[in-house]
């Protein structure tokens, strides 16, 4: 990678200008041609530094309201295969192992989105029924100070 792929990132993950000719306005900026953006977009891609360019989608304008953190408890043994369960299901957005620590015993999180509280309620629900997992509690956000990707 070097300084122009460090610049492009920087500039990418602000997002793309809605114009009919996107890689073209970044290229722009860079003093580079809209062919060579797109080269060095799938280099980057090729090589795992950007997943992928998508739209962000404002999920509380769709009525996408309930966010849940599921905690769970999971035998060591067992973390892997919980985790490979949860993070197949469609509804979850985030599944990451932790350390636990002596007054709190959860190891494996998960977030889901939804319309309401119950239905995040029946998604735990469901992934503890796919995982055998039972002991879990169920996190709602109370309100959001921030919500950003990781930056460069």
């Amino acid at each position: 990678m070097d300084d122009v792929d460090l610049q492009l990132l920087k500039l990418a993950q602000d997002g793309f200008e809605l114009t009919e000719r996107p890689y073209r306005a970044l290229g722009e900026r860079l003093g580079i041609s809209e062919e060579e953006v797109m080269a060095r977009l799938e280099n980057l891609q090729q090589e795992g530094v950007v997943r992928r360019i998508a739209a962000t989608i404002g999920h509380r304008a769709l009525g996408i309201v309930a966010n849940a953190m599921i905690v769970w408890k999971v035998p060591a043994e067992r973390v892997q295969e919980a985790g490979e369960t949860f993070a197949a299901a469609e509804e979850v957005t985030h599944c990451y192992e932790r350390a636990a620590a002596p007054d709190w015993p959860y190891n494996l999180y998960t977030m889901v989105h939804s319309r309401s509280r119950e239905e995040c309620l029946r998604i735990a629900d469901l992934l503890s029924q796919a995982s055998g997992i039972k002991e879990y509690h169920v996190l709602f956000s109370e309100k959001e100070y921030k919500k950003t990707s990781a930056r460069i």
